[in-house]
C-alpha cells in the first residue's frame, strides 16, 4: 500500500511540474530560434564592439571549443569531424556572413560553403573564404585569462597558421572579449525564460525541503541530495553539478568553506532544530541556474524558527544588498568585491562575496566578483580586469558569519540567487530568500 501511494504522489508531482516543462521537440524548436536571434541581432553589434570583422571558430568532434558548443543547433549534440565556422561582418553593408567549412549546413542558420569535390582540402576551401573577405582582424579562440575564450587546441591553431597566407599572419588575435561577449550576454527573450528556470529551480528546492521529502529523524542529508537528482531526471531536466545539502546544528562546530564541497559527512540524519542549507542547479533550453537556500527544522511544538535564525537570513539579505548595489557598469568584479566588502563590514557583518557569471554555463565567463579563497580580489587569468556589462546573469553567491549565543557557536548564512545586471540596474531573476523554509510547513489550524 505504501508503495502503491508512493508512486501515486510521484505521478502527480511530475505532473503538476510537467506543465512547465516543453516536450523535446518544443526545446529544439525555441533553442533554435534564439540562437538564430543570437546570431542575426546580437553577435553583429559584438563584433562591431570587440572591432573584429571575421571570426573563425574550429573544433573537432567530442573535443568542442566551448564557444563552439553553445552555437550547434539543437539537434547536433557535438562537431562533426572537423567542423569549422566563420563569420565574417560587413559594416559597410550592415550584414553578417555566417558559413560552415563542413560537409553539410550546421542547422538552418549557419550555410556549408565547402563542396569536397571542388576543393579537397578543407583548410585551402577556408583560406579562399578568409582571402575573399580580406579583412582586418582575424579572431581565433585562444587567451590567457579567460577559459571559456580558450577552446582553440594547439594541433587546429598550427594548422590554421600554417595553411593562412602570410600577409594575414599580423591580423590574427584573441577573440576574447568577442568569444566572452557572446557567452555572457542574455537576449530579451533569453530572460523571459530564465524566470520559468529559477521558479522551477526555486520549486524543487521547497519540495525537497519539505515534509514530502525529509522526516526528521530518518531522513539523511544525502537521501536528500540524491531525490533532488532523481527529481530533475524525472521532470527531463538536467542538473550541470551534484546537488548538496548539509546541516549547521547546536552541537557542531564552525568548519571552513570546504565543508560545503567536499569536507561533508555523508548519511547525516536530519534532527529538529537543525539549520538546513542547499546547493542545487539545473539546465534547461541551454540555461542554468544556481541557487543555495536555508531551512529550519521545526522542533516539536515550535511554529516559527527561532527569532537568531531569522536575523541571520536578514544579515544575508543585507549582504546581498550591499553587494548588488555596487554592481555598476564599467567596474571590474574586483573593484565590486572591494567595494561591497567594505560597506558590509562598516555595518557590522561579516561577509565573504564569491559570485560568478552564469548563463550558457553554470560558472560562465564574465565578470568574476570574489572567490570563496580570494576575497581580496581575483588574479589575471580568473579576469581581474573585466568590466561589468549589461545584460548579463550571475549567481549572486556569498555568505556571512553570525555568532548565535544560544547555540553558543558561529554559523554561517550562505545564499545564492539568480541576478540580471540590465541597463536600469540589477534585479533578481527570480526573486530571493526572505523567510527560511520550515519543515515541516505549518499547519495554522491545529494547536495545543
Amino acid at each position: 500500500m505504501k508503495k502503491i501511494a508512493y508512486f501515486l504522489f510521484t505521478i502527480f508531482s511530475i505532473t503538476a511540474y510537467s506543465q512547465q516543462v516543453l516536450p523535446e521537440n518544443e526545446r529544439a524548436r525555441i533553442v533554435d530560434e534564439i540562437l538564430a536571434d543570437r546570431f542575426n541581432n546580437l553577435l553583429p553589434g559584438l563584433m562591431d564592439e570587440s572591432d573584429i570583422d571575421l571570426w573563425v571558430v574550429i573544433s573537432r568532434e567530442y573535443n568542442e571549443d566551448p564557444v563552439l558548443r553553445t552555437m550547434l543547433p539543437a539537434t547536433w549534440l557535438n562537431a562533426r569531424r572537423r567542423t569549422i565556422l566563420l563569420f565574417y561582418r560587413d559594416k559597410t553593408k550592415n550584414n553578417i556572413e555566417k558559413l560552415a567549412v563542413a560537409r553539410y549546413n550546421v542547422g538552418e542558420n549557419i550555410v556549408s560553403a565547402w563542396d569536397k569535390e571542388k576543393e579537397p582540402d578543407q583548410w585551402k576551401r577556408l583560406m579562399q573564404l578568409i582571402s575573399e573577405r580580406n579583412p582586418s582582424k582575424i579572431g581565433l579562440n585562444f587567451s590567457k585569462d579567460h577559459n571559456i575564450a580558450d577552446g582553440l587546441d594547439k594541433t587546429d591553431y598550427d594548422a590554421f597558421m600554417d595553411n593562412l597566407p602570410k600577409a594575414y599572419h599580423k591580423k590574427v588575435v584573441s577573440a576574447e572579449q568577442l568569444a566572452v561577449r557572446w557567452i555572457e550576454t542574455r537576449t530579451e527573450r533569453e530572460m523571459v525564460i530564465y524566470n520559468q528556470l529559477v521558479d522551477i529551480t526555486h520549486d524543487i528546492i521547497a519540495e525537497a525541503f519539505s515534509e514530502k521529502v525529509i522526516t526528521p529523524g530518518v531522513t539523511t542529508t544525502t537521501e536528500v541530495e540524491w531525490w533532488m537528482r532523481q527529481k530533475v531526471t524525472d521532470m527531463g531536466l538536467e542538473t550541470w553539478f551534484h546537488p548538496t545539502v548539509d546541516v549547521q546544528r547546536t552541537s557542531e562546530e564552525l568548519v571552513d568553506h570546504l565543508y560545503s564541497f567536499s569536507g561533508r559527512p555523508d548519511d547525516m540524519v536530519i534532527r529538529p532544530g537543525d539549520l538546513l542549507h542547499c546547493d542545487f542547479g539545473i539546465t534547461y533550453l541551454r540555461l542554468n541556474t544556481d541557487c543555495q537556500e536555508l531551512a529550519y527544522v521545526l522542533k516539536p511544538e515550535e511554529k516559527k524558527a527561532p527569532k537568531f535564525l531569522v536575523d541571520g537570513l536578514m544579515a544575508g539579505n543585507k549582504v546581498q544588498d550591499f553587494l548588488t548595489t555596487n554592481m555598476v557598469k564599467g567596474r571590474t568584479g574586483n573593484e565590486i568585491l572591494a567595494k561591497a566588502l567594505q560597506d558590509a563590514k562598516a555595518e557590522g557583518l561579516r561577509p565573504a562575496i564569491y559570485t560568478h557569471p552564469l548563463g550558457l554555463y553554470g560558472h560562465s565567463a564574465g565578470t568574476t566578483i570574489g572567490m570563496w579563497d580570494a576575497q581580496g580580489g581575483v588574479m589575471k587569468d580568473d579576469g581581474e580586469n573585466y568590466p561589468l556589462n549589461p545584460n548579463t546573469v550571475y549567481a549572486i553567491e556569498l555568505n556571512t558569519t553570525i555568532t548565535i549565543p544560544e547555540w553558543k557557536r558561529d554559523i554561517r548564512i550562505m545564499l545564492e540567487e539568480a541576478g540580471f545586471y540590465g541597463e536600469n540596474g540589477f534585479r533578481y531573476v527570480n526573486g530571493r530568500q526572505t523567510e527560511l523554509l520550515l519543515i515541516p510547513r505549518v499547519k495554522s489550524h491545529q494547536g495545543n
